[in-house]
């Protein structure tokens, strides 16, 4: 049995958002969807695919090591955050999940090969301690505040032209980490709050995801036959600089001691598709973003 954990001195504080909307994630992705989706841009496409093919398996962690944090928090503002956090990360891996069978079903089958050590190497950590997984969660979600920023501000360079339907899903998946941001921190800050394993959270969290993520999308290529080709090469550096420029900020920031999620603003961006999404009847599907749009406008 796991000693009590919770901080006396920790205090909750407001989020950034009134709620966390639980909302019917669901997009149609047409069976024979191109699983180079970016056009002319299989890096980019096997980049995020790869991104995708840890969901099913990161997001559940991070439930599980939330429902072990429930016994040790008493604060009914957090318990309900991480009940919200819970269902919208639930919502969130089971349509990654779907997408992903799609990406094997139509040319990418070897990735079941990268599946199953992600299998293994999320039952390993949950053998850790509750402060570990924790600290790994509020790690991976720092560094995620960094691709909400890039994802939604940098939409048109990333995402234009691209198949709306894995666009939308990508850039409404970030706009629900973005309501959720401070809950895995808030998480670890009531149940330990120590800053040693927080500051190697950050690391842990975010470069075990990035990794799983590369190395998927390296299997990809090759199935390709043009990982090696100097142009693949030259477009994965291309990307890994324009991630680092965009997210190393965040993660550098989640490093300092003072470091808190609530500091981060969210994008305008974010804050307009969310009121616009407030304003659709209820049952209504998440609308798509019209990726030939040259400003990709909030679809409201």
């Amino acid at each position: 049995m796991e000693a009590a954990m919770t901080q006396t001195l920790y205090e909750y504080r407001p989020k950034d958002v009134d709620e966390l909307v639980i909302r019917d994630f669901n997009f149609a992705f047409p069976e024979d969807i191109d699983p180079v989706w970016v056009p002319d841009n299989p890096v980019r496409s096997h980049l995020f695919n790869g991104f995708s093919l840890t969901m099913p398996y990161l997001e559940p962690y991070l439930i599980r090591s939330i429902m072990r944090a429930r016994k040790h928090i008493t604060d009914p503002e957090l318990l309900d955050d991480l009940a919200a956090f819970n269902r919208q990360e639930a919502n969130h891996f089971k349509c990654h999940r779907r997408y992903n069978s799609l990406l094997k079903a139509n040319g990418y089958p070897e990735l079941e090969r990268v599946e199953r050590h992600m299998t293994e190497a999320y039952a390993r950590l949950e053998q850790k301690s509750l402060t570990t997984q924790l600290a790994y969660s509020a790690g991976f979600e720092s560094m995620t505040n960094g691709f909400i920023h890039w994802f939604i501000n940098k939409r048109v360079s990333l995402f234009g032209g691209a198949n709306s339907h894995v666009s939308s899903f990508w850039i409404t998946h970030m706009i629900e980490e973005g309501e959720h941001k401070t809950v895995a921190y808030d998480a670890y800050m009531a149940c330990s709050g120590k800053y040693v394993p927080r500051l190697l959270g950050v690391f842990h969290g975010s470069w075990h995801v990035i990794g799983l993520g590369f190395w998927a999308m390296c299997v990809a290529l090759k199935k390709d036959k043009i990982l090696h080709q100097p142009k693949t090469l030259f477009k994965i550096a291309k990307e890994v600089v324009s991630m680092c420029v965009e997210v190393g900020p965040f993660m550098f920031r989640a490093l300092l001691p003072g470091f808190n999620p609530r500091n981060e603003p969210d994008p305008q961006w974010m804050k307009d598709w969310i009121k616009g999404y407030a304003t659709l009847p209820e049952g209504a599907l998440i609308p798509l973003v019209d990726t030939n749009n040259p400003e990709m406008p909030i679809p409201f």
